[in-house]
This record gives C-alpha cells, sequence and structure tokens, in this order.
C-alpha cells in the first residue's frame, strides 16, 4: 500500500537529502493547507515544520508516493524514534496552480514537536519555501 509524503526541505528534488527519498513524485508543487513555522535551525541550519499549525507560513513542498520500506527509510533518516526526533503527522496540502483551487490531500509531513523549538535557535524563518540558497547552508549530521 503507497503513502503519500509532503517534503518541504532536504528531502526535495536537487536537494542534499532527496537520495534517501524513493518514490514517485506528484506533479506539481504543493502547499500545506494551514500556516506553519519552517525555520533554518541551529549550527546545521536543519530545516524545521513546527507542530503549530495556524502559525508561520504556508510552506511549498513536493508530495511523492513511497512504499512501506522508503518511508522506513525517511523516518530513520528523520529520527522519528529519538526523543530529538521529527514526528511524522498527517496534514493537508493543496497542488499550487493558477487555475481553480484543487481538494486537499491527507499526507504525511514531518514536524518537530513544538516543545522542541526554542527561537533563540532559529538563523532564518518562518518561511514559506525552502529554497537551493538554504540547502547550501545545510550540514548533514555528523556519522556514528
Amino acid at each position: 500500500m503507497p503513502f503519500l509524503v509532503f517534503v518541504f526541505g532536504t528531502l526535495k528534488e536537487g536537494l542534499p537529502n532527496h537520495s534517501t527519498l524513493q518514490g514517485t513524485r506528484w506533479a506539481g508543487e504543493f502547499m500545506t493547507r494551514e500556516r506553519y513555522p519552517l525555520y533554518l535551525v541551529g549550527d546545521r541550519h536543519s530545516p524545521w515544520l513546527v507542530d503549530q499549525p495556524g502559525q508561520g507560513e504556508r510552506v511549498c513542498g513536493q508530495v511523492f508516493e513511497v512504499s512501506a520500506s522508503a518511508l522506513a527509510a525517511m523516518d530513520r533518516l528523520e529520527r522519528t524514534t529519538e526523543p530529538d526526533g521529527y514526528l511524522r503527522a498527517c496534514i493537508e496540502v493543496e497542488r499550487v496552480s493558477s487555475e481553480v483551487a484543487s481538494k486537499p490531500v491527507t499526507v504525511f509531513a514531518y514536524l518537530k514537536p513544538a516543545e522542541q523549538f526554542a527561537a533563540s535557535t532559529a538563523c532564518i524563518g518562518p518561511l514559506s519555501d525552502y529554497t537551493l540558497e538554504h540547502a547550501a547552508r545545510y550540514r548533514s549530521r555528523p556519522r556514528l
């Protein structure tokens, strides 16, 4: 059974962690239906989509259809089982189009729990889009 995942940061096509994402991209760009705060955080300039719906901006990204094994690989990258990891949650997104409004689609997204976020650690944001310029600042987590 395939899963739909919304990617907004380093997992987007052409960005540092995209090779982890094994799936099929849905055509077009998508935007969160709700506003969320998206920041670059810490020395690594990691993109954090903070689990605070209604705050920040509507965030742009891409939607991918992935298998259960691909979703598990993304969970490992996003460290969902670690106390400081991301939370995989369901959110709604809409296709960005100049035509009529699209119907919302429920997808998984990797959010940072609000209690992990401290404004003093934010380098840039809130953002509506994570760009190549932002990705150039990103530093991968050191491998142990």
